[in-house]
């Protein structure tokens, strides 16, 4: 789990500073850097339910907000067949940019799970009870 946490920390700053250019990054930012911090403390060992039930209801509640806006996911699905979302993005394609979005909150969900549960069992690398 440390790695895994490293790993993530460092995912989680470098997509918080690739924000620059993005359209809302007052959004952007404090979401990753909150999934950094949440990682650095999993990795010390910190753990308050709390935060990550923060973290949790932030990410959730846009994500499903992501999935059914008019340019979210379900309209890059049903209606634009699942375009490849690693092109480059245009203005002409914002289903593109909510549906890589989506996915960025999926991975904070993914790490606050992760580290939520294994930090309620002790926070020991083989994940029992001591």
């Amino acid at each position: 789990m440390k790695v895994l946490n490293v790993i993530l920390i460092l995912i989680f700053i470098l997509s918080a500073v690739l924000q620059y250019n993005d359209p809302d990054p007052y959004i952007w930012v404090p979401i990753y850097l909150y999934a950094a911090v949440i990682c650095y403390f999993a990795l010390r060992k910190v753990y308050s339910p709390k935060y990550y039930i923060l973290g949790l209801a932030v990410c959730l509640s846009y994500a499903i907000y992501l999935f059914f806006d008019r340019n979210g996911v379900l309209s890059w699905i049903t209606v634009h067949d699942s375009e490849n979302i690693v092109q480059s993005m245009k203005a002409t394609k914002p289903w593109i940019e909510e549906t890589r979005e989506f996915g960025g909150l999926l991975i904070c969900v993914f790490a606050f799970l992760v580290n939520m549960f294994w930090l309620r069992n002790g926070g020991n690398e083989s994940g029992l009870q001591t």
